[in-house]
Formats: C-alpha cells, sequence, structure tokens
C-alpha cells in the first residue's frame, strides 16, 4: 500500500466504506460507477449502462492497484486514501494474463505462479496462484490451454457458481451490507 495512504488512514481512520462505486470487469478493466451507472443495474449485469464509464487514466489505474486488497470476509476493496472502495466483480478478484513463455500477471501487473488450472462447465478458465484465484484473460486462453497440455499445469474442473464460495470472494459486496442509504461517493 502507498506511504500516503497509510498516513490518510491514520489521519482520518472513521471515513466510512464506498460502495457500488468501482467495477472490475472479466477482461481486468476498472469502471466508475457514478448514481447513473448504478442506477441501471448491478455491474457484470448486462444492463446498458450499469458498467459505467471505463477508467483510462493510467496513472489513477496503476493506484488501484497498488492498493488493492481484500478484506477476511472476501470483500475486494481499493484503498483511496483513509477510505475503502469496495469493488463489484464482473467475475473474479483477479484477471490473469499469461505470457508465451507461460508467465503469469495480473491486471494490477503482479506477477504470479500457477498451482492449479480451472475450467468450468461453459468452458471458462482459471488459475489459483500464489496471489490467489482470477479468470484467465479471454485472449489467453489458447496460451493455457498450451501450458495444461505440455503437464505444466495441473487441470481440475470446477462449477461456476460454486467459484465464489469455494475460493473466498465476494462479487457484490453491497450485497452483504444490504441496501444503504448513506452509500458515500469516493472521497
Amino acid at each position: 500500500m502507498d506511504d500516503i495512504v497509510k498516513q490518510a488512514m491514520a489521519k482520518w481512520p472513521t471515513v466510512p466504506d464506498c460502495y457500488g462505486w468501482l467495477g472490475l470487469d472479466a477482461r481486468g478493466n476498472w469502471y466508475m460507477r457514478d448514481d447513473r451507472a448504478q442506477s441501471c443495474g448491478s455491474f457484470g449485469s448486462g444492463q446498458t449502462g450499469a458498467k459505467g464509464s471505463l477508467l483510462q487514466h493510467a496513472k489513477l489505474i496503476d493506484f488501484i492497484g497498488r492498493n488493492y486488497a481484500a478484506t477476511a470476509d472476501g470483500c475486494w476493496y481499493f484503498q483511496n486514501g483513509p477510505q475503502r472502495v469496495f469493488v463489484e466483480l464482473e467475475a473474479t478478484p483477479w484477471i490473469w494474463r499469461i505470457s508465451p513463455d507461460g508467465s503469469i500477471r495480473s491486471h494490477t501487473e503482479q506477477t504470479a505462479s500457477c498451482e492449479t488450472a480451472y475450467v468450468d462447465e461453459l468452458g471458462y478458465a482459471y488459475l489459483q496462484t500464489n496471489l490467489g484465484f482470477g479468470l484467465v484473460h479471454t485472449q489467453d486462453v489458447a496460451l493455457a490451454a498450451q501450458c495444461i497440455e505440455a503437464g505444466t499445469w495441473l487441470l481440475e474442473h470446477c462449477h461456476r457458481a460454486d467459484l465464489p464460495r469455494h475460493f473466498h470472494y465476494v462479487t457484490h459486496p453491497h450485497a452483504l451490507i444490504g441496501p444503504r442509504e448513506d452509500k458515500k461517493k469516493p472521497a
């Protein structure tokens, strides 16, 4: 976590959490979800406008990635200074990119090593890594298949509906707290 974030947390320890304003899609892209986007439906619902605005500012994306973490109950968030901005996940908390040499990096540019590869009933590929569980980026599925066929990665089958419970992550953190009138905007 950035030092400036740690300092802000120490200075303002009681800033309320923020829900619904940040989303991570199945391709590793971050989306800012304003009131209009949130009124269109939940993130990842497929409803027009529900995703929000694609973040494209490289320094902001890097800042989010450096300050991305999870709570003990599996809710992922971005520590924005003293405020936790909980992340709506379209798929999983990590999106993996695979290089031709089989190396793995996350959507936050962290390197990882594969422990087990998974495929669900719809053919989506996932990896359990030393950093955690995530979806293989759609453009890299052929590279994942090569690693599996070469015997580099062990393959197991899974059921999509069981993934959040089995790998301990929450796709919609606001659902744990229920509807809130005091849903805060990012500070």
